[in-house]
């Protein structure tokens, strides 16, 4: 069956929330002494993994991680938890870190990511983005003049419900208007965006790697799958 329809992910997958020195350059560890390289590279690791637990979590915390996607509030208190058990004890340093996350503007697009929207629907397919996230990501996408391409945004926070939950692909599916058949996900988690397999979607992993490393990903899959 023809493919009608491609659904992304955005996080690892479209955009990326790079690591920028200049927001890390003056982190201190309990210790008062600058975070190395190392370290600052796992604290960006740790605020964007799509899946797993990244540090020890009590009961409390451990239920604000996994229901993280789905409540602003739940959302910001395990990341602030996770900051401050990576070695950044000053409250202020968590929170001005906390503040890149949430700013859409502070995401960068992948090479590929205008032409992959434009390509996917110059052909005539839908576009739908479906993110596991607590914030609202349209603004990134404005910023870009990539908004115009996606017909549309489904939102954990706003549905209430997560990936690889079935039923947040089919609100997806159902307002794309296709069956599961007819379309394919893309996505940087084999856990998250995989469930859409489930429901009989076709699904293509790509790395969540740095964005001057990954250029092409996103237009190689659609090729492999004859979108474009």
């Amino acid at each position: 069956m023809a493919i009608r329809a491609v659904m992304f992910d955005f996080s690892g997958t479209l955009f990326r929330l790079e690591q920028d020195e200049t927001w890390l350059s003056d982190l201190t560890d309990g210790d008062g002494e600058p975070l190395d390289i190392e370290a600052q590279t796992e604290l960006m690791r740790r605020m964007t993994a799509p899946s797993g637990t990244v540090v020890e979590l009590d009961e409390e915390y451990q239920h604000a991680w996994d229901n993280r996607d789905l409540d602003p509030d739940l959302h910001r208190k395990i990341y602030l938890e996770v900051l401050r058990k990576s070695g950044l004890s000053r409250p202020e340093q968590a929170e001005a870190l906390y503040r890149r996350l949430v700013d859409p503007g502070e995401w960068t697009p992948y090479p590929d990511t205008a032409a992959a929207l434009k390509g996917v629907a110059a052909g005539g397919a839908k576009v739908g983005v479906l993110s596991n996230i607590a914030f609202d990501i349209r603004p990134a996408f404005g910023l870009h003049g990539l908004d115009q391409h996606v017909d549309e945004f489904v939102l954990s926070y706003e549905e209430g419900a997560i990936k690889p939950d079935p039923a947040i692909f089919g609100i997806l599916l159902d307002r794309l208007g296709v069956a599961p058949g007819e379309a394919l996900m893309i996505g940087d988690s084999e856990e998250a965006d995989g469930g859409a397999r489930e429901l009989g979607c076709a699904f293509a992993l790509v790395d969540p790697a740095p964005t001057d490393v990954r250029v092409d990903g996103l237009l190689t899959v659609l090729r492999e799958h004859g979108v474009l």
